[in-house]
C-alpha cells in the first residue's frame, strides 16, 4: 500500500510540473503584432478594474515584475468591452498621464472591491479622485484629453485583435496569449516559460 501511494505521489508530481504546451497552456494569436527586433520582450496584462481575479493578481504581478531581467517590459492594458469598461480604461490612462507618486491604481481597485464604489461614470470618477486629493481641474484635463482618448481607442483595437474574451489575459510579445490558470503560481510558471521560449527564438 505504501509503495502504491508513493507511486501516485510521484505520478502526480510529474503531471504537476509538466512542461507547458502550446494549444493547451498558451496559444498563438491569430493576428499577432510585428515583433520588434530590439531584444525586449513585451508582456502585457489585459485587465479590468472590476474583475475580482485581476484584483487578486495585482500584487502578484507587482512582485513578479520586480524579479524580471531588463529585457522584459511589463505593462497593463485595460479592456474596453462596454460603457463601464471604457470609463475604467479612461481612468487607467488618466492615472498614467498624471504620473502621481501615490498608487492610484491600487486605490481604484480598493474602491471597487472593498468600498463597493464601482466608479461607473465620469462624474462619479471625478468625485472619487477629488476625495483622494487629486486636483479636479487636473483630473478633468487629462480625463478628457486627446492623448488619453487615443490610448483608450488603441486598447479597444488591440483587445479586438487579441480576441480578448476574458480577463486577466497575458500577451507575450504580441504573439502568444495566456489565459489565467486555476492557481497564480501556475499562471506565472506558464508566463516564465513563454518568455524564455520567445527569448530563445529571437
Amino acid at each position: 500500500m505504501r509503495l502504491y501511494f508513493s507511486f501516485i505521489l510521484f505520478t502526480f508530481s510529474i503531471i504537476s510540473f509538466s512542461e507547458p504546451r502550446l494549444g493547451k497552456d498558451f496559444f498563438l494569436l491569430n493576428d499577432p503584432l510585428p515583433v520588434k527586433q530590439d531584444g525586449i520582450i513585451e508582456v502585457t496584462e489585459v485587465f479590468w478594474y472590476g474583475c475580482g481575479h485581476c484584483y487578486a493578481m495585482e500584487s502578484k504581478f507587482k512582485s513578479w515584475n520586480k524579479t524580471q531581467p531588463d529585457y522584459v517590459n511589463f505593462q497593463k492594458m485595460p479592456v474596453t468591452w462596454g460603457p463601464v469598461h471604457k470609463v475604467h480604461a479612461n481612468i487607467f490612462y488618466t492615472i498614467e498621464a498624471m504620473q502621481q507618486k501615490n498608487d492610484l491604481h491600487a486605490a481604484v481597485f480598493s474602491a471597487i472591491h472593498n468600498e463597493r464604489n464601482f466608479l461607473s461614470s465620469d462624474v462619479v470618477a471625478e468625485r472619487y479622485f477629488a476625495k483622494m486629493g487629486v486636483d479636479i481641474d487636473t483630473f478633468q484635463k487629462y480625463f478628457n484629453s486627446f492623448g488619453v482618448k487615443q490610448r483608450v481607442s488603441r486598447a479597444d483595437k488591440l483587445s479586438k485583435q487579441f480576441e480578448v474574451t476574458s480577463v486577466p489575459m497575458i500577451i507575450v510579445d504580441g504573439k502568444y496569449k495566456i489565459l489565467a490558470k486555476p492557481s497564480h503560481e501556475e499562471t506565472f510558471e506558464v508566463l516564465d516559460y513563454v518568455i524564455n521560449l520567445q527569448k530563445d527564438s529571437s
